[in-house]
C-alpha cells in the first residue's frame, strides 16, 4: 500500500509543481486521504520528491540553460567546432547567444537570494504551524482570486518584457520577493513569481518559463535542505519511497511542463484561479465536515 500511495502522490506532485495551483498544498490536501507515516517522514517527502519535478525543466530546457550548449553555434563553427583549440571552443561558446544565457543565470541567482534567506529563517516555524489543510485552503482562494483580478487588469495590457533580454537584473531580485510568498503552503511557488513577473510587465510565457527557471535552484535548496536535516534519520525503506515518489514526479512533471507551455502561448490563468478558489472552498467543507 504504501508504494501504490507513493505513486498516487508522486503523480500528484508532477500535475501540479509547475502549474499556479500549489503541488505542496495539494500533496497536503492529498494526505488527508493517502496518508504516510510518520508525519515528520510525510513532511519531509513532500518537499524531497519535488527535486524530480525540478530534474524534469533541466531536461525540457537543457539547450536553453546550458551556457555550454552548441546549439547557439553558427552552423560553420559547428561544422569545424571539433577541430578548434580549447580556448578557441571556449570562446565561441560564450558569444552571442550563449552569453545570454548566462545572463538569465546571473537574474535567476538573483531572484534566488530573497528566498534562500527567508527560507533558512523560517523553515521550521512554516512547518510547525503552517502545513496545514486549513492554510492552504485560504492560500488557494485567496490567490485564485488575484489570479483572477490581474488578469482581467492585463486584458488591454502589452507587456513591456517579452524576451530575457528586456528583464533587468532589478526587476529578476522583486520576482525573487514574490517568490518569498509561497514560503506559506498553497500560495504555489510557480503562482507566486508569475503573477509578480506579470505586475512586473512580463509576458505570460516569459513570466511562466522564468517560473521554471527559478524552480531549479530554489527546489534544489529546499530538498537538499530536508535532507540534510534528515539524514540518517531515515530508513532504507523510507528512501526507496522518496527515490519512487521522486521518479514518479519527474515522469509526470515533464509531459505537463510542454503541455503548460503550449497553453499559456495562447491561453491565459484565469481558470487555474476559478480552480484554486473551486478547490479550496472544497477542503474548508471537507474539514467543517
Amino acid at each position: 500500500m504504501d508504494f501504490i500511495r507513493v505513486i498516487l502522490l508522486g503523480i500528484v506532485e508532477g500535475i501540479t509543481e509547475f502549474l499556479p495551483i500549489s503541488s505542496t498544498g495539494h500533496l497536503i490536501i492529498a494526505d488527508q486521504f493517502i496518508k504516510l507515516s510518520p508525519a515528520e517522514f510525510s513532511n519531509a517527502f513532500k518537499v524531497i520528491i519535488q527535486l524530480g519535478a525540478i530534474m524534469s525543466v533541466v531536461v525540457v530546457s537543457f539547450n536553453k540553460l546550458n551556457p555550454f550548449s552548441k546549439a547557439y553555434l553558427s552552423d560553420n563553427i559547428k561544422r569545424n567546432f571539433d577541430r578548434l583549440n580549447l580556448q578557441s571552443k571556449i570562446y565561441y561558446l560564450l558569444k552571442d547567444g550563449n552569453k545570454e544565457i548566462l545572463s538569465l543565470w546571473k537574474k535567476i541567482i538573483i531572484a534566488l537570494i530573497p528566498a534562500v534567506v527567508l527560507g533558512l529563517l523560517f523553515d521550521d516555524l512554516i512547518d510547525k504551524y503552517l502545513f496545514n489543510p486549513i492554510t492552504v485552503a485560504i492560500m488557494l482562494i485567496f490567490w485564485g482570486i488575484v489570479i483572477i483580478l490581474i488578469e482581467k487588469r492585463n486584458k488591454n495590457t502589452v507587456p513591456v518584457i517579452e524576451s530575457f533580454n528586456k528583464m533587468g537584473y532589478k526587476t529578476a531580485f522583486l520576482i525573487g520577493m514574490f517568490q518569498c510568498l509561497a514560503l506559506i503552503p498553497g500560495t504555489s511557488r510557480s503562482a507566486a513569481t508569475i503573477i509578480g513577473a506579470l505586475l512586473l510587465g512580463s509576458s505570460r510565457l516569459i513570466a511562466t518559463e522564468f517560473s521554471f527557471y527559478l524552480a531549479i535552484p530554489t527546489m534544489f535548496g529546499a530538498t537538499l535542505l530536508k535532507v540534510v536535516k534528515n539524514f540518517g534519520g531515515y530508513t532504507s525503506y523510507q528512501w526507496l519511497l522518496i527515490l519512487l515518489g521522486s521518479i514518479v514526479s519527474f515522469v509526470v512533471a515533464y509531459f505537463t511542463i510542454k503541455k503548460f507551455l503550449d497553453y499559456v502561448k495562447s491561453k491565459d490563468f484565469t481558470l487555474f484561479g476559478y480552480y484554486r478558489i473551486i478547490v479550496g472552498i472544497l477542503v474548508l467543507v471537507l474539514m467543517l465536515i
